[in-house]
């Protein structure tokens, strides 16, 4: 399931998946005091959420509902960028990240690990 989450969007889905079922009065409650949200403004975008298929809604109460997970949009986002700045090279992509970043010893240990496991 593909579903692109702009980033009001992916505000209300990191409650979600970090809270797992959660009240619209809640992240409501949530966004007021992270992002200066108003209530309006948190249940226009969960009605965007819902309409785009990515929570469910469940009464009493307007409990909403991730459907789709964080893995999911990660994969999303990440194919969708590497298209858009890489031409669809991934390694390009890859080699970006490793030339901009000083990585410690143990993260390199790591993405070798990584590379192998594929091989």
């Amino acid at each position: 399931m593909e579903i692109k989450l702009f980033d009001s969007e992916l505000k209300v889905m990191d409650i979600l998946w970090k809270d797992g079922n959660t009240t619209a009065k809640q992240i409501a409650k949530i966004l007021k005091e992270q992002v200066g949200w108003s209530k309006t403004t948190t249940y226009t975008v969960i009605k965007k959420c819902l309409d785009k298929g990515a929570i469910k809604r469940s009464d009493p109460n307007f409990v909403c509902s991730p459907l789709i997970t964080k893995e999911q949009a990660q994969e999303l986002e990440t194919t969708e960028l590497i298209n858009k700045m890489y031409d669809g090279a991934a390694d390009q992509l890859v080699a970006s990240i490793l030339e901009q970043k000083k990585l410690p010893p143990e993260v390199i240990q790591r993405l070798k690990k990584l590379v192998e496991n594929l091989e």
